[in-house]
């Protein structure tokens, strides 16, 4: 654990920090996963959305690695080279955008840099579904990350179950009810699917394995399923086995998120509280 934290100034209780500790302790993998990340400090290169950008790149930082926000089509196939993961975001589109994020992810994909993508609002409307569709044709994603009718939207588009809606960019459909749609998706996309929800459910095609730390405040917060995709980027950059860095990173997720609410007063003060949370996680 970090020095400061065991100091005098920190907020954070001390029967909690020993909570965190503990429970850091028990998952090997994922302690192993974060002194990589902080010994490596790997370029997560992010396309990601307006709305989350500083929010995903200081929960990177936090963690230990190192982020880029580089969108421009003229410079996306240089930077993926240089990165040690590819983040694309699709919440909020533009053509432009979009062709960025077909060079880099065919870089990507060339180069062997792991892909982590994040379909925000699938099955919103006829045109996200279709870059959704497009782009995940381009290359083959180490990961994806999404709610629950965020997974089915993109999985019936390639004509693997029921067509699902979005309510904007929130699910409307619990984690579980998912679980089908994935399953069959990552075995289509031959990628590991992570179902988020109040239990995340990384899925490896017949594998499901389960994260259940977590609490209702990061729904309170915009962009914390868009941080918990950029942290999946951070760890698929050291581990490859793409299941496991999938399920540390939410794990992390999950763990800072129990940590900042125990301290936190509201949605506001949560915010900073999981960034010191993240900062902290045992090394």
């Amino acid at each position: 654990m970090n020095d400061w934290l065991l100091g005098k100034d920190t907020y954070f209780s001390p029967k909690f920090l020993s909570f965190f500790s503990m429970t850091m302790e028990r998952y090997e993998s994922l302690r192993r996963d974060v002194a990589a990340i902080r010994e490596k400090a790997p370029l997560v290169h992010n396309i990601t959305n307006f709305v989350v950008m500083n929010n995903t790149a200081n929960a990177l930082l936090a963690v230990g690695a190192s982020p880029v926000m580089a969108h421009a089509a003229e410079e996306v196939e240089d930077m993926v080279r240089l990165a040690g993961a590819l983040v694309v975001n699709v919440g909020t589109l533009s053509p432009e955008w979009v062709r960025g994020m077909e060079r880099a992810m065919h870089t990507a994909g060339e180069a062997g840099v792991p892909i982590v993508y994040d379909p925000v609002g699938a099955g919103a409307t006829p045109y996200r579904n279709l870059v959704n569709e497009n782009l995940l044709r381009v290359a083959r994603p180490t990961i994806v990350r999404g709610n629950g009718s965020e997974i089915q939207a993109v999985a019936a588009g390639f004509g693997l179950g029921a067509t699902a809606r979005t309510k904007g960019v929130d699910s409307t459909a619990a984690s579980d009810a998912a679980l089908a749609a994935a399953s069959a998706l990552s075995e289509y996309l031959r990628t590991v699917v992570v179902i988020s929800g109040p239990t995340d459910y990384i899925v490896n095609g017949n594998t499901v394995r389960e994260n259940n730390h977590g609490t209702p405040m990061m729904t309170r917060v915009t962009g914390m399923g868009c941080t918990a995709t950029a942290l999946c980027g951070a760890f698929a950059a050291v581990n490859g086995d793409a299941a496991e860095a999938a399920l540390n990173a939410m794990r992390l997720m999950g763990l800072s998120g129990e940590r900042a609410a125990a301290e936190a007063k509201g949605p506001g003060s949560f915010q900073v509280a999981f960034l010191d949370a993240l900062y902290g996680a045992d090394e």
